[in-house]
Parts: structure tokens; sequence; C-alpha cells
């Protein structure tokens, strides 16, 4: 729905669904009471998440039609999609194959280029869209520097193969479509600092040549359109987890012309562990409830010394919980946004108003998605009904931006 920095979703990937039949059946099920709970009398925005298998269906122009048809409909339409997980993602263990294929592989390549032919068959006139990915790879899938090294010079040219797709988009119907990558923990990229340094370093320093070559143009038209289809998507809840600046990140950001495709809206776990051996066992209690086998759940903790200790899953983090060098941990699970505190533990909302206050006040972004994709894996007391859930979260946006 359109809000006064933009346009606010909530994306579909909270449905469980293997394939677009049931993707479309959820959507059917629980869409319409969402909207008419939150945006009854005006159009409401559909943040569409496919499965390279339901992206296939999807792609069939009668089965688009028919999607179409039910968006009018229901006055409803797609601005932003997430391409981040490519297969099953619930039901199923996903943890780092979230990343899978990653982006050293056509397959990736091949299945974001079709998610922007549906979204460009999809997009209201006079709107910019967007696909969010992962940031490459997961790092710890390659175990010496050299490997690392090449994976994402590999990586960085297929999405580069992807800006080219989007540019011939542009040259022919002139609409904006851009690809918008998610650092993540433990991503090949995982902080705001490592993708500005990425898209300085690598994106355009591969792109600008290649771009140059096969669109005739001079290196500085070529940058702006690497620009102009290549942003950041600001997902909170991970840039919450490394403690970052939100205000200082954006500042670089708009500083050095790079663009913010989307913002993400979610929130992560975290607990101040200053406390006395019995409340510190409570808390590790506390957070043992969050430990479930589906998704990653990545731990950053900050040490005394301001340093961060990084764990790559949940599990790995608890058998370390006594380290006496450890003042704080924040732990990636998407929880319910407008939820503060869950028993003994916090969440980052405050992170969520920080960059909503500064959307607000100097929008850096049309796009707005809430991402809790976790509602299946909740622990039941926070677990509500999900098309409460939804409509609760939305509210809870609506109101931060008022």
């Amino acid at each position: 729905m359109k809000v006064n920095s933009g346009h606010l979703t909530y994306c579909t990937n909270i449905h469980a669904g293997k394939n677009w039949t049931e993707d479309f059946k959820a959507l059917q099920k629980n869409f319409p009471a969402i909207k008419q709970s939150v945006s009854p009398d005006q159009p409401m925005g559909l943040g569409l998440r496919l499965s390279n298998e339901a992206s296939l269906a999807l792609a069939n122009q009668a089965t688009l039609d028919e999607f179409k048809q039910w968006l009018k409909d229901n006055d409803t339409y797609v601005f932003t999609m997430n391409g981040f997980p490519y297969g099953e993602f619930h039901h199923t263990v996903v943890k780092a194959d979230v990343h899978t294929p990653d982006w050293t592989t056509d397959a990736r390549r091949e299945y974001s280029i079709r998610l922007f032919r549906i979204l460009e068959q999809l997009l209201p006139e006079g709107m910019d869209g967007g696909v969010s990915t992962n940031p490459l790879s997961y790092r710890h899938w390659f175990k010496t520097d050299n490997a690392l090294n090449e994976a994402r010079r590999t990586g960085t040219m297929n999405m580069i193969e992807v800006v080219k797709e989007l540019i011939s988009i542009y040259n022919k119907t002139g609409k904006v479509l851009h690809l918008d990558v998610e650092p993540e923990p433990d991503g090949m990229m995982e902080t705001g600092r490592e993708f500005i340094d990425w898209f300085e370093a690598d994106l355009l320093t591969l792109g600008i040549p290649e771009i140059s070559k096969v669109f005739a143009a001079d290196k500085a038209a070529a940058e702006k359109m690497i620009r102009r289809h290549l942003n950041l998507c600001y997902d909170v809840c991970h840039f919450a987890i490394g403690y970052e600046p939100h205000e200082a990140v954006l500042k670089e950001l708009a500083q050095k012309n790079i663009a913010v495709g989307k913002i993400q809206i979610s929130a992560a776990l975290k607990a101040n562990l200053q406390k006395t051996a019995e409340e510190k066992a409570a808390i590790k209690k506390a957070f043992d409830i969050f430990n479930e086998p589906v998704y990653l759940h990545q731990v950053v903790a900050r040490k005394a010394d301001r340093d961060l200790l990084r764990y790559t899953d949940l599990p790995e983090a608890l058998a370390d919980f006594e380290n006496e060098t450890v003042q704080e941990w924040r732990a990636h699970f998407h929880v319910p946004i407008s939820i503060k505190e869950i028993g003994l533990l916090s969440t980052t909302q405050e992170d969520i108003t920080e960059v909503l206050r500064l959307q607000k006040n100097n929008p850096f972004t049309h796009h707005l998605e809430i991402e809790t994709y976790t509602w299946e894996v909740l622990p039941q007391q926070i677990k509500l009904p999900i098309t409460e859930s939804i409509s609760k979260e939305l509210d809870w946006v609506i109101s931060q931006l008022a």
C-alpha cells in the first residue's frame, strides 16, 4: 500500500508452499482478510516470493495472466520480489542451503532473470521494481582465500549478466528494475561495509568495462546503468545483528550514490549477558526455545572490548554460552516486529524504529517489506493466527510512519 514514504507490503515467504499451485492457494486463502484489515479502501502491494519451481510455472503466460486478473480483482499489485531462497523454504531443513545454488552457478543467474521477466509484466506503470537476492554465496563453503576470491569474481560476473538484462528491459520499456543484494550473517557479504567495498572494488571494476562494451557506452554512462540496476537490500535484522550504525551506513551509501532498493523490516533476538549466574542460566534456556532445525540462526556476540564474536548457528553459540568475555548476544531469528520483549529476551525493534524514522524524515527507498518468514517455527506463546500476525505487523509499521 502507499504510505507517506513509499510502498509497504509483507513478504509472502511467510506462507508455506512447494510450488505455484500451493503459493497461489495460500494467497487466495489469506490475502483478502489481510487487505480488508489494513488497506480496505486503497490498493495493497504484495511482496512475492517464488521458488525456482514456482517461477517456472508462473512464467507460463496463461498462468501469469490468471494471476494478473486475481491481482486486479483483489485491488493489489506486485512491486518487489524475494529471490533469495531458490528451493523449498518450509517443511524441510534449509540452513545454509538457503544459498543453494549460489551466484557462481548458471542456475542462480537464470532464476533471477526469470523473476525479473515476471516482474516486468506485473509491475504497475510508473513504479520501479526490485528482486532481492543472496550476497553471492555462503562464505564458509570456501576453505581458501583463492577459492573465496574466485567465487566472488564468478558471482559478480553473473550478477553483471543480470544487470545487462535489466538494462535491455529499461531500453525497451522504460521500466526501472533493480537487483537488490542482501547482506546476511556468514554470507560472502555480511555487513554494510563489506557490501560497499564489494560494490566499488568488484562490481564497478568488473562491470563498467563489460557494460561499456555491450551497450557502446562511455564509462560514466556504464557506471550510471550499474548504479540504477543493482542496489542494496537493507534487511534491518541482519544489520542489527552486526551492531551496525544505521544512520552512518545510510549516510555513506548516499554519499557514494549507492541506492537502497528495499528495506526488509525484520527483528532479531538479543540479550544483555551481564547478569548473575542464575539469570544467565535462565537466559540460556530462553534462547534454547528458539533452537529449531529448519533455518540458520547465526549469533553475533559483542565482547567487553567491543570486538564481535560470530557463531554460525545457535547450537554452536549455546555451547559457548559461558564465555566470560561476552556481554551481549544478538541472534538471527526473524521474530514478529511488533514485539519488543519476549520473556527474558528482547528484540531489535529499536533498530527498526530508527531505520523507519530515517526513512520517514528523508526517504532513501520506495520499497518497504516486512519479512517474518519464521511464523511456522515460532514458539507458541508468541504465535498469532497468520492473518492476524501479518495484519498486526503491517499496522505497527504504519503507525511508526504516521
